[in-house]
């Protein structure tokens, strides 16, 4: 399952390191994120808990940028 989250991301650099960090996360497939138009789109792995992994995921990218919100 496939969903795309609204994102604050403060450059494209921050972007990218930050998409590194979600498509380390366990139960994401891939992650994109976009920069230019501040979206997160992650791809899930089969049968998990979506709300729980992008806990992960905003845990991984607050990391880099550790004001970053996603819209979840």
């Amino acid at each position: 399952m496939t969903k795309t989250y609204k994102i604050e991301v403060d450059c494209a650099n921050c972007a990218e390191k930050m998409q590194e960090a979600a498509g380390k996360t366990e139960g994401v497939v891939s992650a994109v994120v976009s920069f230019m138009t501040q979206k997160m789109k992650v791809d899930f792995a089969e049968g998990v808990d979506e709300k729980a992994v992008m806990k992960q995921v905003l845990k991984a990218c607050r990391k880099v940028e550790p004001d970053c919100e996603i819209e979840l």
